[in-house]
């Protein structure tokens, strides 16, 4: 179905949310039509797995090494940026030939687009930062430098969170098939890591050190993700090699055991008095009708009195 105006932000965008990049990047980068989760516990292994990809994606050698710099930063993470252009695409469209004697690609084509667009204006913001700080780094002119400074952080704020909100929901592939983000996640990470393997390239580290810091985050991505994709097929049904038009997801489980039905009512005993509210009093006066006709007036003198008192002193 087509995008309606507002669907992809939601309509959480106002005019004061420009004074908070935060609030921006989440709804640009975390649009209103990717799913929303399914288990919390998966939500939280998606944590670890952003968590670990930031690792792989941006090396954390870099700091080690005690030669930080930011220039440097953005320009690796634009190189990681233009390399998720290209594979992102190649690895969905090998899924997409896996998943054609379940459906067809017309059958995803709106989340697939939505997705490209999502891509494309990360890698956008992650370019216009860069070029923001070079003119920064480049300009003697003070004014420049002010104002270009300040787009800088407000875009830097901005580029920073809308990362973290990609790498959870892997441009949101999710609105596809639940399984793209881990597997998107695993390949990414793996892609980043195999260059330095083959080359030998240690970035001046150790080589146990080397070897830590560029296998440790695929390894510990991989192992994420294939425990997420495990959780959605035990739970949910959900299969990475099955085609998204025909998965039906589970119902979730219970959160806690499913207390037992109450059992039959067993009869009532004999002899007891039939149900009713315990508190009315039964039908009917037990003495009578007081003024019924023959009866005696209660308030009468009676024949006799009830009992013949004697006089205490006699007489």
């Amino acid at each position: 179905m087509a995008r309606t105006r507002g669907s992809w932000t939601g309509g959480a965008l106002t005019v004061r949310s420009v004074l908070k990049p935060q609030d921006v990047a989440r709804a640009v980068f975390h649009p209103a039509w990717i799913p929303q989760p399914l288990d919390p516990s998966v939500e939280r292994l998606k944590k670890f797995r952003v968590v670990a990809g930031a690792v792989a994606s941006l090396g954390v050698y870099t700091f080690i090494e005690g030669g930080f710099d930011f220039t440097e930063l953005l320009e690796n993470a634009m190189t990681a940026s233009v390399v998720l252009l290209f594979l992102t695409p190649l690895t969905v469209g090998a899924m997409l030939w896996v998943w054609r004697r379940g459906g067809t690609v017309r059958q995803l084509r709106v989340p697939l687009l939505n997705s490209l667009l999502l891509l494309l204006l990360f890698v956008g913001c992650v370019a216009a930062l860069l070029g923001l700080v070079q003119t920064v780094n480049g300009s003697a002119n003070a004014a420049v430098i002010i104002g270009v400074g300040l787009t800088m952080m407000w875009m830097l704020i901005f580029t920073a969170y809308g990362a973290l909100r990609v790498s959870g929901n892997f441009f949101g592939t999710a609105a596809t098939h639940r399984c793209l983000p881990p597997l998107l996640a695993m390949v990414t990470s793996w892609l980043v890591a195999v260059p330095d393997l083959v080359t030998g390239d240690l970035h001046g580290l150790s080589l146990t050190l080397g070897i830590v810091f560029i296998l440790g985050a695929p390894v510990t991505v991989t192992a994420i993700a294939l425990l997420e994709m495990g959780r959605l097929k035990r739970r949910y049904g959900i299969r990475l090699k099955a085609h998204p038009a025909t998965l039906t997801p589970a119902p979730a489980p219970a959160p806690g055991p499913v207390p037992p039905m109450p059992g039959p009512v067993p009869p009532m005993p004999p002899g007891m008095p039939p149900a009713g509210s315990p508190y009315l009093p039964p039908q009917g006066n037990p003495y009578g009708h007081p003024y019924a006709p023959g009866g005696q007036h209660p308030y009468a003198p009676h024949p006799q009195p009830p009992y013949n008192p004697q006089h205490p002193y006699g007489g």
